[in-house]
């Protein structure tokens, strides 16, 4: 719940909770839940009777998707279950109206065209929460038009392609630190942009906000205009001004010129990790061949320290609300609870649709066993576990032998190192689906090429890397 508030996303959750006559009387489980979960909602309440849940479900409903998106508790007593009412008695209520959209103040709109025009060093920052309003075309038609650069956030990625030419995530260090306007669409100037805060951002930097929660605009950062209002329809108004206006960015100017060659320097340094020949991989020559495979409607999910980081800028999104990550929360743990949620949506709906699930070997351990659940049900899921036996870095093989010498591994083995080549992929082939075990580019092509061709059962890549592996230096 407190995952799913964080990153803005309507869940509504039904618990069940002790009778109503033990209470305080030290029930099973008895705990103040509709109290607790207060703090991870937008809404938590009890019925008070059995006639009054259909008005509290569509209560919870309604609060999960209206104004900003989040989570919903219903408390159910145990002695609910049991309980009949005559159902004339029900008080039956409507399914609620679609969320409302709402749209900027024109004036609002003016000063934020009148600010952009006026830039040298504009940028553009897609958020999830222009995927969740889907406002693709109106932002991608925005950027089009107006011949801005963007930079996505991890899960805004695809709301315009990444590989859109106007797409600075190469550049991303640059293009924050010296962008002098900045529109943000639907995302906060929390922890994943550095709050919007000098080194990371120019002292002097204006931000025009764009957002559906009146109380997020002017956090950490004074807005230079606000848009309060639906992404897409705000985003519209704002196109529809600039038109107006006649304004676009020219596209041979020296902001255009440092950030294309920034790009291409980081492409080129990353090109040159990933064609790395030496054993073992490197995090840069796995997602480079795991690219090189993909189709291009696959729904990624993505969890870990350096694999989630460094996927982010290896693996492209073509799609919106085609990736999900940890997330505002940095939550570990999410990774197969999501996998299996969206390949249970994609097996329904777009039989066809893989669902790719990529694993720091960490993250992997905190739910490795719902690889159960995703066998049970035969979902189109395949997991690649990049594993480098630790967190950020663990020990090979041979040091770790080494480093068991000088004692017990409770009082001498680092806390971030996991034990040596691990075999995860023996716990998915234990419940039924493929397993493969993979140390070379070539068997990693080959195992992922038989994972995407096989229709009937989920499978497990467990990609062995070089433990010390890292990310490439960070430049602005």
């Amino acid at each position: 719940m407190a995952n799913a508030n964080m990153n803005c996303w309507p869940l509504i959750v039904i618990g069940g909770s002790s009778d109503r006559n033990q209470e305080i009387m030290g029930a099973f489980q008895e705990f103040p839940q509709v109290e607790a979960c207060r703090l991870y909602s937008k809404f938590s309440a009890r019925p008070s009777s059995l006639e009054a849940i259909p008005a509290v479900i569509e209560k919870a409903v309604r609060c999960s998707i209206y104004g900003r998106p989040g989570a919903c508790y219903v408390d159910m007593p145990g002695d609910f279950v049991n309980l009949q009412v005559n159902k004339s008695s029900v008080k039956y209520v409507k399914c609620c109206l679609p969320p409302p959209v709402c749209t900027a103040e024109h004036s609002a709109v003016s000063e934020a065209a009148s600010i952009l025009a006026h830039s040298k060093q504009p940028l553009l920052i897609i958020g999830k929460g222009a995927a969740y309003s889907r406002a693709e075309n109106s932002i991608r038609k925005l950027v089009d038009q107006c011949g801005l650069p963007f930079l996505p956030t991890p899960m805004g990625k695809g709301v315009v392609p990444d590989n859109h030419p106007n797409c600075v995530a190469a550049a991303r260090s640059r293009a924050l630190q010296h962008a002098d306007v900045i529109i943000l669409f639907g995302a906060r100037l929390n922890w994943i942009l550095h709050f919007g805060l000098p080194p990371r951002f120019r002292p002097d930097v204006k931000i025009i906000q764009v957002d559906i929660c009146a109380e997020e605009l002017g956090n950490n950062v004074r807005p230079a205009a606000n848009l309060l209002g639906d992404i897409n329809a705000v985003t519209e108004q704002l196109l529809e001004q600039l038109v107006l206006m006649e304004w676009k960015y020219p596209s041979y100017s020296e902001w255009w010129k440092g950030l294309r060659e920034k790009m291409k320097s980081n492409e080129e340094t990353s090109k040159a990790l990933a064609l790395q020949k030496s054993l073992p991989m490197n995090y840069y020559t796995v997602f480079h061949h795991v690219r090189e495979l993909l189709p291009r409607d696959y729904i990624l999910v993505s969890e870990g320290a350096n694999t989630m980081d460094i996927g982010r800028t290896m693996l492209s999104n073509y799609h919106p609300r085609h990736r999900l990550d940890a997330g505002t929360f940095g939550t570990m743990g999410v990774g197969l609870g999501f996998a299996i949620a969206a390949a249970v949506v994609a097996k329904d709906q777009t039989p066809e649709q893989r669902v790719i699930c990529v694993e720091g070997d960490s993250a992997f351990g905190f739910s490795g066993m719902e690889v159960e659940t995703i066998c049970r049900y035969n979902l189109p899921v395949v997991i690649i576990v990049v594993n480098n036996n630790g967190i950020y870095s663990g020990l090979d093989a041979d040091t770790w032998k080494e480093m068991l010498k000088s004692g017990e591994p409770t009082a001498c083995a680092p806390p971030v190192c996991l034990l040596p080549n691990s075999h995860y992929e023996q716990i998915m082939s234990a419940f039924g689906g493929k397993g493969y075990f993979v140390k070379t580019p070539e068997e990693l092509q080959n195992a992922l090429k038989a994972s995407l061709a096989e229709k009937q059962v989920p499978s497990l890549i467990n990609v062995m890397i070089n433990p010390q592996s890292d990310r490439k230096q960070q430049e602005s």
